[in-house]
């Protein structure tokens, strides 16, 4: 027998979740160096668990901002679309 389609979880309880494992946050520590090997497992630090996710909008404007720069600039080309972005007033 199978379930009825109106009674099955449609993913809606896989979010994200606002408690880390030990572990988990000894890993995010150590990515940005407030933990090392030897420091004290207890009375860690609290760690963000949530984290901005780019939307396709803004994913678009970098991909866009990536192609409209594709070498480096120097200090004069920074100051020259600072320019035309306010309308070319000094």
């Amino acid at each position: 027998m199978s379930i009825h389609s109106s009674l099955k979880i449609s993913g809606a309880g896989t979010g994200a979740r606002n408690v880390w494992t030990r572990m988990e946050r000894l890993v995010a520590l150590k990515k940005v160096g407030r933990w090392s090997p030897g420091d004290p497992v207890t009375g860690l630090p609290k760690v963000r668990t949530r984290f901005k996710v780019k939307t396709k909008k803004q994913l678009k404007a970098a991909a866009h901002s990536d192609e409209a720069a594709p070498g480096a600039e120097g200090v004069e080309g920074a100051e020259g679309a600072a320019d035309e972005k306010a309308g070319g007033k000094k």
